[in-house]
């Protein structure tokens, strides 16, 4: 298979492991400390300065937050050691998705970054999307953020040659989810609920040894863009749409040239042409490993990282000497 040439082709794979390994390493420092923000602050710092080593004219488009709201890795910063030279990327990444997680050693925590040429991530604000998501293997159509759990259950199922009951879906334990949970007891479905870390839930749809088959919830627009990215190189589908709960995340939408408040976002809206999508595990989890720390001060770390051009899909276990990311 020929592998059409892009400007990714010079940002290698493996310097993206290398970004989520820095911030994994970085927040696992902090696993059980009780301390949310020293863990996500940790990360960020260690992400930021992985990337600015990087000879690229990055631009983040999904980060911490607008500039005035984050003094590090916020929308719109510009990364990379070739700015105005190097290849022009987007940015969206999660430093740390999961941080009461980390703060409680809890599991599924996660670094996570995706990256595609210029204009090929949806710029999200950050408010809550509603999202719908499946693995490979499924014709286009099986889902409908439209329709009810119940029917898209149903479709799957039909999809699947299996009774509806036999569906196991993923959901984040939250009260909003009280209705969608209820309508899949009401059908007898498996369901795996979450505490936090819906791009891992949505990514397990793709793992066949997940037992998941579909996610289902509301969770954070800029999640919805990195879990996108991830199904774009393993060919899943998913539907998101932005809910706002007041004037000011209206307001916030038009600033980025939102105009149809309503509008279904499918995959190829969030995440299109060639991207590189990679996630390290923070503490361990369903998708992967957490930060190990071995004898004499070295580090191991699990990260998946996948490909859409090449379909690719690479599992990478490091040790790093010292305790430090290489």
């Amino acid at each position: 298979m020929v592998i059409a040439s892009s400007v990714l082709d010079r940002v290698l794979v493996l310097e993206m492991v290398r970004v989520t390994e820095a911030a994994a390493i970085a927040a696992a420092k902090m696993i059980g400390r009780g301390d949310e923000k020293a863990a996500d602050a940790a990360a960020v710092d260690a992400m930021r300065t992985a990337l600015n080593q990087l000879p690229m004219d990055g631009t983040i488009v999904i980060g911490e937050g607008e500039r005035d709201e984050a003094p590090m890795l916020y929308i719109g910063e510009k990364v990379g050691s070739a700015q105005g030279s190097g290849p022009g990327i987007d940015i969206a990444l999660d430093p740390l998705e999961g941080t009461s997680i980390t703060a409680k050693g809890g599991a599924n925590a996660l670094a996570v970054l995706a990256i595609a040429e210029k204009g090929g991530l949806l710029n999200a604000p950050d408010v809550y999307m509603e999202k719908l998501a499946i693995g490979p293997g499924f014709a286009p159509g099986t889902i409908d953020l439209d329709k009810s759990v119940a029917d898209n259950v149903r479709s799957i199922a039909h999809a699947k040659g299996i009774d509806p009951a036999e569906v196991t879906a993923c959901v984040l334990d939250r009260e909003r989810h009280a209705g969608i949970i209820a309508e899949l007891r009401a059908l007898g479905c498996g369901i795996i609920l979450i505490p936090d870390g819906d791009v891992a839930g949505v990514i397990a749809t793709t793992d066949p040894d997940s037992g998941i088959d579909v996610y289902f919830g509301t969770g954070g627009a800029p999640e919805g863009v990195l879990a996108a990215a991830a199904l774009a190189c393993v060919g899943g589908q998913i539907q998101g749409r932005l809910i706002f709960r007041n004037d000011d995340e209206r307001a916030r939408a038009k600033r980025w040239g939102i105009d149809d408040l309503d509008r279904i976002y499918a995959l190829e809206d969030m995440a299109k042409g060639d991207c590189i999508f990679a996630a390290t595990g923070v503490t361990d989890g369903s998708l992967l490993k957490g930060v190990k720390r071995r004898a004499k001060g070295s580090v191991t770390t699990e990260t998946i990282v996948m490909r859409a051009s090449s379909g690719t899909v690479r599992r990478v276990v490091t040790e790093h000497g010292h305790g430090v990311a290489s």
